[in-house]
């Protein structure tokens, strides 16, 4: 929190200096403007020479500071975004607000884990690890929270978060150019559908007349001046028109164009710059050498030609007033070579662009996951096995305050599986929470809430919140019967993390503790990995049937002076204690 908090002071104290400088550079603007005008008047008035040369000195010097105070104002821009990153890290670590996008458009009920473990939606896990501005950097880190990558990846992220996590510095500048990019899933889709749209190449017959037809126009032109007369001017007019009605056969693609460039142009620039920071950044993981790499597709750089591009889609936005295009393309065919250049570059790059913007979205994952362990002093990278052993040293919830969760130690082996007992409130659900997000985070090369952990990455299949799916005309026990196949389902494919939560809960006593049994028989048969919770002491007893396989852990209630007392620690053994009478009968149930 205090690198937060002095990098706020920092770039408040320069935003304050460049602020004064902007102040004085249009003052100057304004100075010069007034000396423009004060020549025009003096040449007039036929005042002398000197005149006219102040005038275009002034002009000279109104371009340059228009030039200088753009390029200052965009450096103010970055440094507010900078003090708006800071300020949101800074109000997400107190606590007050979590301003971050919560990618619930991502979630999906009939996911194997997302939904019953919080990863989408309001203080989900997404919007705690999200540090993303743009909406492929948004898809790639929902696609990583969703998706199972191979150990050879997640140990390259492992790599690539320890690298980033120390770059404070270069990530939040990268994050400045993505926050003013101002992205959306349209402005991606947009630029997409571009580089794929409208790629016929100009005819060679119109590629000649583009050059031909300006030689002529400005070969009468010439004629015209030189000639002291007026015998080229019918020519040099008909010249002109020529070249109007080539450059109309153009139009109706050139606006198709537009269409597009008219949204995605400043989009384009700030990929170019967001490109431009990971191009001129050294790294030495092997995951971000290679992301790196990915960029140095042609001799020119990828930032560079989206620059290009950003300063031809400007061009052809000029195409919209009607008045400077009959000038333009009467003088040049101005639009149909900047369409020609637009045509070129597609050609050129038409297989690099979603690339490009998929290292883009690589980075922001990466940075999102570095910023999560830098947040996280406290947090560790788990040690990584190949025997299907996972074991987690004082692990608690990482999205609980830090003040409050209780940390707790778990190892499943040499038993596999773990039956969960203890009241309502005890701890039992967070506890399963805690496992399935953490190994989530495991998967994706984050580091976890524990002081130690050492797993092997694996599907995980979870059953712990399933609500009716109206729309498909289902009950909940029904929807939680086809979870339960899939997960039979995955575990006849491979050995998995499964956790449950008081399942069949729509059935009578008797068969819901004979069904869960059952579950439990037919899952350690397949080798399943995980806990399943329950209120049904006798389902323990299973326990003594398979004592390699299955053992009995749980979280008790103490009654301290009438009152309830939770400690969320979990013991060895079947949960004693039996909170709901007492509680019944504290507040006057019975």
């Amino acid at each position: 929190m205090d690198m937060y908090t002095s990098i706020i002071t920092n770039k408040e104290i320069e935003l304050k200096k460049l602020n004064q400088e902007l102040n004085v550079l249009s003052f100057l603007r304004f100075l010069t403007i007034g000396i423009v005008l004060y020549s025009g008047y003096a040449l007039y008035n036929d005042f002398g020479s000197f005149y006219l040369y102040l005038g275009g000195i002034a002009i000279f010097a109104f371009l340059f500071l228009l030039r200088y105070y753009d390029k200052k104002f965009h450096i103010r821009k970055h440094m507010e975004a900078i003090v708006a990153i800071n300020k949101n890290e800074l109000a997400f670590l107190d606590d007050r607000i979590n301003s971050f996008d919560n990618g619930i458009e991502f979630n999906n009920p009939h996911h194997e884990y997302a939904y019953d473990l919080d990863i989408f939606g309001e203080n989900s896990l997404f919007q705690n690890l999200n540090r993303t501005n743009t909406f492929i950097g948004k898809k790639t880190l929902a696609n990583a929270l969703l998706n199972q990558v191979s150990n050879e990846e997640l140990l390259e992220n492992q790599e690539a978060i320890k690298e980033l996590a120390s770059k404070i510095t270069w990530r939040q500048d990268f994050m400045a150019h993505a926050k003013m990019s101002n992205d959306s899933e349209k402005y991606y889709k947009q630029l997409i559908d571009w580089s794929k749209f409208n790629n016929t190449a100009l005819s060679k017959i119109a590629v000649l007349f583009s050059y031909v037809l300006p030689t002529v126009f400005i070969a009468l032109a010439f004629a015209h001046y030189f000639s002291n007369s007026n015998e080229w001017f019918p020519y040099l007019v008909t010249s002109f028109l020529v070249n109007v009605a080539f450059a109309s056969n153009f139009f109706k693609r050139i606006k198709l164009e537009n269409e597009y460039s008219s949204d995605i142009d400043k989009i384009v620039k700030q990929y170019g710059l967001m490109i431009a920071t990971l191009e001129q950044e050294s790294f030495t993981s092997k995951k971000l050498v290679t992301l790196q790499n990915d960029l140095k597709t042609n001799a020119i750089k990828a930032s560079v030609s989206l620059q290009q591009l950003s300063r031809l889609f400007a061009i052809l936005d000029s195409v919209a007033n009607p008045l400077v295009s009959i000038l333009l393309n009467g003088f040049f065919l101005y639009h149909v070579h900047d369409f020609r250049a637009l045509l070129h570059w597609k050609t050129k790059h038409v297989g690099n662009v979603e690339k490009w913007l998929a290292v883009i979205g690589e980075f922001e994952l990466l940075q999102s996951l570095a910023n999560f362990s830098y947040n996280n002093p406290d947090f560790i990278f788990p040690i990584l096995n190949d025997t299907h052993e996972v074991s987690f040293t004082k692990m608690a919830h990482p999205l609980l305050n830090v003040k409050s969760r209780v940390a707790n130690t778990i190892d499943f082996q040499p038993q596999s599986f773990i039956i969960l007992t203890g009241s309502n409130m005890s701890g039992k659900s967070t506890f399963l929470r805690s496992l399935g997000v953490n190994m989530v985070l495991a998967r994706i090369g984050s580091v976890v809430c524990a002081s130690e952990a050492n797993i092997h990455p694996m599907p995980i299949l979870v059953s712990m919140r399933l609500s009716d799916s109206l729309s498909d005309s289902e009950s909940y026990f029904y929807a939680e019967i086809k979870r339960l196949k899939q997960i039979m389902n995955a575990l006849e494919e491979q050995q998995s993390f499964v956790l449950l939560d008081e399942i069949l809960r729509g059935t009578n006593s008797d068969d819901k503790r004979s069904g869960t049994v059952d579950v439990i028989k037919k899952m350690i048969g397949q080798k399943a990995i995980g806990a399943i919770a329950t209120h049904d002491i006798e389902v323990c007893l299973t326990a003594d049937e398979y004592p390699n396989q299955l053992i009995n852990k749980c979280f008790e209630v103490e009654i301290n002076k009438n009152d309830l007392h939770f400690d969320y620690i979990l013991r060895d053994g079947i949960c004693k204690n039996k909170s709901a009478t007492f509680l019944m009968k504290k507040i006057g149930v019975i």
